[in-house]
This record gives structure tokens, sequence and C-alpha cells, in this order.
């Protein structure tokens, strides 16, 4: 296949995909009243093969906006809810012991919930770090080990994670490992008044009708190995390298503000999610190649979980938003 064949190749599938992606939005918006930048988020972050976690107060349609993601997609779908008595084994499963057709006992692996294509972690914050570890594993590699045994995960392998705000009464902050297999941090704000309005006129007439799927995962699957070909500019990269490299308060680059700022930085993964989130936003605006500003456009919910704040920064209020508007001003697009 030629270069030229292999561009309008492209742009065939891309034009699908954008359809895709639409029709999954239409869909969602049945269901969901607001929160345009928490859907759009979530849905890049499904494309882009990465994991969400959804920070917000109780009420707020978390919880709905991932069983109606599941349902678009036509996925097997699974929810725990978190506590501080669930067992890592809640989770992952367990080996049983069981009596095969001889008599005799042997022991079986029991799977857990996590054995699905998307799964629900809800208020993931209210788990014990013992638990919360668990799910590490699977987040990264896409399998579990117990007992010496490897056991894969479907290839659709998406959690959803909600968490309510760490200074409510009865949470644990998540580990920064945990936090960094996150691809997004999104943050879902309370309705307005005439959002407020829509939600009891949707909501109180009884129950909604069941949703059919719009695609199939290995339709998803299909869509996210395209956007794997789509190709990076040399600023776009550059521009992902430097923002990443300024997080770190001892490098020479790094914004005096992020210098006194932060104790962290992000890690390798930090620019990872950049650049599969700017695959995806360049598709979806009709673009071929990646560009710096495809970059910029997902830098808060890519970085914003992956920076630790200095002693003095959390004494005086100052935010990892705050901090990353500082970093996008203070790093120039590269000339390269």
């Amino acid at each position: 296949m030629t270069q030229a064949d292999e561009a309008r190749a492209l742009e065939r599938e891309a034009e699908r995909l954008r359809a895709a992606y639409q029709r999954i939005r239409e869909r969602l918006a049945e269901r969901i009243v607001g929160q345009p930048e928490v859907v759009r988020g979530a849905l890049v972050a499904l494309l882009a093969g990465g994991h969400v976690l959804l920070e917000g107060a109780p009420g707020l349609g978390k919880t709905l906006l991932v069983h109606t993601l599941a349902a678009s997609i036509g996925a097997r779908f699974q929810r725990v809810q978190c506590t501080p008595d669930l067992m890592p084994a809640d989770v992952l499963g367990t080996r049983i012991l069981v009596e095969d057709e001889r008599g005799g006992r042997r022991l079986s692996f029991e799977p857990g919930p996590i054995f699905t294509e998307v799964l629900l972690a809800d208020e993931v914050n209210r788990a014990t770090p013992r638990t919360q570890s668990a799910l590490l594993e699977a987040m990264q590699e896409g399998a579990v080990t117990l007992g010496g045994a490897r056991h894969p995960l479907p290839d659709l392998f998406l959690v959803l994670a909600t968490q309510n705000p760490i200074d409510m009464e009865g949470t644990y902050p998540l580990p920064e490992a945990q936090l960094d297999r996150f691809l997004f941090k999104l943050h879902v704000g309370a309705p307005d008044l005439g959002q407020l309005r829509e939600i009891a006129t949707r909501t109180t007439g009884g129950p909604a009708p069941a949703l059919d799927p719009v695609l199939a995962t290995g339709d998803v699957l299909a869509l996210r190995r395209l956007i794997e070909r789509v190709p990076l500019a040399p600023r776009a990269v550059e521009l992902a390298a430097r923002l990443v490299h300024a997080t770190h308060p001892d490098r020479p680059d790094a914004p005096p503000a992020l210098r006194r700022g932060l104790r962290y930085g992000a890690s390798p993964r930090g620019v990872q999610a950049l650049v599969r989130a700017a695959r995806v936003e360049a598709l979806l605006d009709g673009r071929y190649v990646v560009a710096a500003d495809d970059v910029r456009a997902w830098a808060l919910p890519a970085l914003r979980h992956r920076l630790i704040l200095s002693y003095e920064a959390e004494a005086e209020g100052v935010t990892q938003d705050a901090l990353v508007r500082t970093l996008l001003e203070a790093v120039p697009d590269p000339e390269v």
C-alpha cells in the first residue's frame, strides 16, 4: 500500500471513528444531564484505552455515567461498592476447594467482579489501601495473579472509579502508584439551576427504558488500533515531553511556581497519557496528524492527579489544576 493509499484508508476509518463517537455521545446525553467535559473525557479515555478516575460529591451521576457508557458499547459490566471492610478477594476472586466427579478435591479459581469489560469501582477511596492496591496489576498488566497463576482479563478492560472529595469523612487517599495508572482524573461538578430542572423532569416519571448498544466491544478495539496509527508531529511529542519534564521541581526548566508548589512531578505515564489523548483529539477534530494544541487540550485531566503538592502549597490552598495551568503558560510550543 502506498503512502497515499494509507492516508485515504486512515481518512475513511477516521470518519467511522467520528460517527461512532457521536452515536455514543448522543446515547449518553439521553441519560446524563450536562457534564459535557466529563462525558467527552470518559469517551476519549475509552477510545485511548485508559482508565478514568471521577471525583465529585455523591449524587452527581457518576455511577449512571459509567453504567450508561457500558450499555452503549454492549460491554459486560460489574460494579464494586468500596467500603472499609472490602477485601482484595472480594474484587479479584479467590481459590476455593471443590470436589470433582471422582470424589477428589482440588483448588479451583473463582473469578471476582474484576473479570469484566467495564468495572465500576464506586467510592474507591472508601476502601482501605490494601484493597485499593488489588487493582494495580489489573489496571497496568490486564491480568490478575493469584496463587502463582496468571489470569488474563478481557481485551477490552476499562476501570472507571468514582471518588468522593478527600476531605469527606471515612475516606483514604489513593496511593500515588494507583493514581498514576489512571489516564485521566475528571472533576464532576454540581449541576446548575437549569440542569436541576431537567434532572427533575427526566428522572421522576418512572423507570428509564433499557438502552440498546450503538457499538460492540470489538468495534471499540478496532477504533483503538486505528488511533495508534495516527502520526505524531515532532512538535507534539516534544511539547508532551517538555511539559512532563518541567513538572519535576529539581529540573532547571521547571517554572518557579512548580518548584515551590510540588514535591514530585509526573511519571513517564504522564507523557504517554498526553500523547494517547492527543491522538484521539486530532481524529475527532478531523485531522490526521497530532498537533501541539491536541497535547495542551488534555493536559489538565492527564496531569492533575500525577502532581504531588509540597507542604507549603497544601497550606496555602494551591491546587494541582492551578499548577498545570501555570505549566501550560510557562512552557512554549517547541520550534521543531
